[in-house]
């Protein structure tokens, strides 16, 4: 499956815009079409599209894990790498790594820091070995996930996913399937989790 190299710089993000008709100011959110298959059963899926290479994505993490502390019981969460490009590659394949470890707790916000704060270049897959190592992993025990057909089989999942989401930059909120949302497009953080919560209540109160 060839992927599309969907942006202009290492830590671009394109900004999402989406105009009301007639004029009347921008909504903070695009409604999808179709609307895309969730995983979360009865509940209501908020999934959060990232790169560990985005910097706006590391903003945002603050505030999404301040939400899942409040976050209502019938919501559910998840999390998909962003496979916009193929230097995305390795991270995607970083966190699956790190999932089917079991250690998602002990990689996500670390790398996400060594990144950003630390300013380390962890872009490829020897850094990313070298950190897991320096996480308490095992060598060998990580070049047989990275490498492995599961890992393969869930990135090629998150790249089919981001289509059907019509990604053109991250982060990206989904809810349910139905909605696409983004800092950009509310104005800030904090918005956008006012704006996660409105949609998730729209979710519950369907018009009819």
């Amino acid at each position: 499956m060839k992927l599309r190299t969907l942006f202009t710089g290492l830590f671009a993000v394109v900004i999402f815009t989406h105009a009301w008709a007639g004029g009347r100011e921008a909504r903070p959110f695009d409604e999808l079409n179709p609307p895309q298959p969730t995983k979360t059963g009865d509940k209501t899926e908020v999934v959060e599209v990232f790169w560990y290479g985005c910097p706006h994505c590391y903003s945002l993490e603050p505030y999404l894990e301040q939400w899942l502390k409040t976050k209502p019981e019938d919501v559910e969460f998840r999390r998909i790498p962003g496979v916009l490009g193929k230097n995305w590659l390795p991270h995607a394949r970083a966190y699956y790594t790190a999932e089917i470890l079991g250690i998602l707790d002990t990689i996500h916000n670390p790398l996400f820091n060594a990144i950003h704060r630390e300013n380390k270049n962890i872009m490829d897959e020897k850094r990313l070995r070298d950190f897991f190592v320096q996480q308490g992993v095992k060598e060998d025990e990580f070049n047989r996930v990275y490498q492995s057909q599961d890992v393969t089989d869930k990135v090629k999942e998150a790249f089919i996913a981001g289509q059907g989401y019509k990604l053109t930059g991250v982060p990206a909120i989904i809810i349910n399937g139905k909605y696409r949302t983004s800092a950009a497009m509310t104005g800030s953080n904090q918005k956008l989790i006012e704006t996660i919560n409105q949609l998730v209540d729209r979710e519950r109160n369907p018009v009819r």
